[in-house]
C-alpha cells in the first residue's frame, strides 16, 4: 500500500505509540482488503462504547491509547453507551455499572472525542456531505450515510473507526470506491408502504433475501412512492441488521440512485411479506408488556414531539423509554416535550438504548416498532416481543 510521508511517520512512531498502534491498525486492514492507498476522511463516529460491551478489557486498551497520546483528528462522535449520565438512577441502573461506564466515556473525552453517545449523529451535528469520507461503525448510521447522505463509508469496527479518528485516514477499499457502490438487485415494492414499522419490516424481507446471496448485492428499490427521514432511519437499521447492508438506492429519492439503472436480477415484495414480517415479531400471545421501548435507533425531535402529543394529559402503567441523542433531549425540554412525556409517567433514556443497557433479565416482553430492536431483544436479552406502531405503543404502554 502506497503511503504519504505523514503515514509512514505515524506507522514509524514518529508522533507517538498511539497514532503508531492506530497506522497499524489501518495498515494491516488495508492489507487484508488490498486497499492501495489511504483516504483522508472527515468525521468518525466510534461504536464499543458500552461498558457491557467492552469489559475491562476493552477499557484497559481504551485508557491505553489516551495515555500513549491519541488525539481525535476529525469530528468524532460516540455510538450509545450502557446508560443515560444523567439519569442512569431512575433508569435502574447500578452504582457499579455506572462508575465503570463513565470511565469508558472518560477515556474517549480524553481523546477529544465528542461523547455524544448515538446512533444517530447525523441528526446532532456529525452530518457529512455528499461524496465525503468518512469512517463509522454503528450499522445503522452507516447505512444511512451511504444511502440517504451519499457520503462515502465502510463498516468499521470499534478499534479501526478509533484508529481513523487518531489518524485521520481510512484505507482506500470497499464503499469508499465508485465500482463497489454500483446495485446489483432490483427490489420491486409491490404495495403501500407507511410507518416506521412497515420500512422496518420491509428491511427485514429485503435483507434476508441478500444475506442468502453469496455476493451481497446492494439493493436498487424501485416503486417507493416517498418515505421519510424516519422512514428511512427505521430501513437503514433493520436491513443493515438483517442483512448486513451498509447501502442501498431507492429510485427518486436517495442521491445516488440516478446514477444507476436498475439491476437486471429482480425480485418483488409483496404487503403479505411484509406482514408476515411484522407477524413474526408481533406475538399477541408472548404475555403482558412490562417494557415499551421507543428509539432504535434514537428519536428524531419530530417522533418525540408525536410522542408528546399522544402522551399528553395520559398515564403511563409499564416501563417506558424514550431513547434519543442528549441535543435532541435538550431541545425537547426547550419546547415542553420532555415535560408532558415525564408528566405521564415516561423515562427518557439518552445516550443509550435497549440494545446496549445492561437489562438482561429486568424484562419479560418488550414492545416497541422497531424490527433492530426486536432483533436483539430476543437474541441478547432473551424478550419476547410485540411489534406494534407508535401510536399502538403508546396505548398499549396506557393499559
Amino acid at each position: 500500500m502506497l503511503l504519504t510521508a505523514e503515514e509512514n511517520a505515524m506507522l514509524a512512531g514518529e508522533l507517538g505509540p498511539a497514532v503508531r498502534t492506530a497506522m497499524r491498525i489501518l495498515a494491516a486492514l488495508g492489507k487484508i482488503y488490498q486497499a492501495e492507498s489511504m483516504l483522508p476522511v472527515s468525521s468518525v463516529q466510534v461504536s464499543g462504547v458500552s461498558f457491557d460491551n467492552l469489559g475491562e478489557a476493552g477499557l484497559d486498551w481504551l485508557a491505553e491509547m489516551a495515555a500513549g497520546g491519541a488525539r481525535a483528528r476529525v469530528l468524532t462522535t460516540l455510538n450509545p453507551a450502557g446508560m443515560d449520565v444523567e439519569n442512569w438512577r431512575a433508569l435502574g441502573i447500578s452504582p457499579d455499572f455506572a462508575a465503570n461506564q463513565q470511565r469508558v466515556l472518560d477515556a474517549f473525552s480524553q481523546m477529544g472525542i465528542l461523547p455524544t453517545c448515538t446512533c444517530t449523529p447525523y441528526l446532532v451535528g456529525n452530518l457529512p456531505h455528499f461524496g465525503e469520507h468518512i469512517a463509522w461503525a454503528e450499522s445503522s448510521a452507516v447505512c444511512f450515510a451511504n444511502s440517504v447522505l451519499g457520503a462515502r463509508t465502510n463498516r468499521e469496527g470499534g478499534p479501526s473507526a478509533l484508529a481513523a479518528a487518531v489518524t485521520g485516514r481510512t484505507p482506500a477499499y470497499g464503499l469508499h470506491l465508485d465500482e463497489n457502490r454500483k446495485p446489483g438487485l432490483t427490489i420491486i415494492v409491490d404495495c403501500e408502504l407507511s410507518g416506521t414499522r412497515d420500512f422496518g419490516a420491509l428491511g427485514v424481507v429485503v435483507g434476508r433475501a441478500i444475506e442468502k446471496m453469496p455476493e451481497r448485492p446492494i439493493p436498487y428499490f424501485t416503486s417507493i412512492a416517498s418515505a421519510t427521514l424516519e422512514e428511512l432511519k427505521s430501513l437503514c437499521a433493520s436491513i443493515a441488521t438483517y442483512g448486513g447492508s451498509a447501502l442501498f438506492h431507492i429510485e427518486g429519492i436517495t442521491p445516488e440512485a440516478s446514477q444507476f439503472s436498475p439491476a437486471a436480477r429482480s425480485i418483488k415484495t409483496s404487503r403479505a411479506e411484509i406482514d408476515s414480517a411484522i407477524l413474526e415479531f408481533d406475538n399477541p400471545a408472548a404475555g403482558a408488556v412490562d417494557f415499551v421501548s421507543l428509539g432504535c435507533p434514537h428519536l428524531s425531535i419530530r417522533e418525540i414531539a408525536e410522542v408528546a402529543s399522544l402522551l399528553q394529559g395520559r398515564q403511563v402503567r409499564k416501563e417506558v423509554w424514550i431513547t434519543t441523542a442528549r441535543p435532541t433531549k435538550r431541545l425537547a425540554d426547550q419546547v415542553g416535550y420532555t415535560q408532558i412525556i415525564e408528566a405521564a409517567g415516561a423515562k427518557f433514556a439518552a445516550d443509550t438504548c435497549c440494545v446496549v443497557a445492561p437489562i438482561t433479565g429486568r424484562f419479560k416482553v418488550m414492545a416497541t416498532d422497531s424490527a433492530k430492536a426486536c432483533y436483539y431483544a430476543f437474541g441478547k436479552n432473551h424478550f419476547r416481543t410485540r411489534f406494534l406502531t407508535l401510536p399502538e405503543l403508546i396505548e398499549e404502554a396506557c393499559r
